[in-house]
């Protein structure tokens, strides 16, 4: 998927590739529920959740993955282990399957990244 112009959360949920819908529905659903007192705003193409108007997490459909993106480098370093043997870039977490997308693993980075402010790379 070329970079987004949708204006809006939905609207960027509307127009992905139908294999990647769901997948990428629930790591929205997973964001809502986990990161209360997040805004959702769509920058640089993709949905974005700030607080205090810094952007904490991510997520978009990229062509060959759907990204993951965990600003926070003190969430990523206390999930080391965890995220070992994963497909990861500095701040992105990719999946190559939508089926592969390990939902506990996101939840529980979710929480981390909830539970305080931190360093943002």
């Amino acid at each position: 998927m070329v970079q987004s112009t949708a204006e809006d959360v939905d609207a960027y949920l509307a127009e992905v590739p139908a294999e990647r819908a769901q997948a990428l529905t629930r790591l929205r659903e997973l964001c809502r529920a986990e990161l209360r007192g997040f805004s959702e705003a769509m920058a640089y193409g993709m949905p974005t959740y700030r607080r205090d108007g810094e952007a904490e997490i991510a997520f978009a459909s990229q062509r060959q993955y759907i990204s993951f993106y965990l600003m926070r480098t003190d969430v990523r370093d206390a999930f080391q282990e965890r995220l070992a043997g994963h497909d990861m870039g500095k701040g992105c977490l990719r999946f190559r399957r939508p089926e592969k997308i390990d939902f506990e693993l996101v939840r529980d980075l979710l929480r981390a990244t909830a539970a305080g402010p931190g360093s943002i790379c």
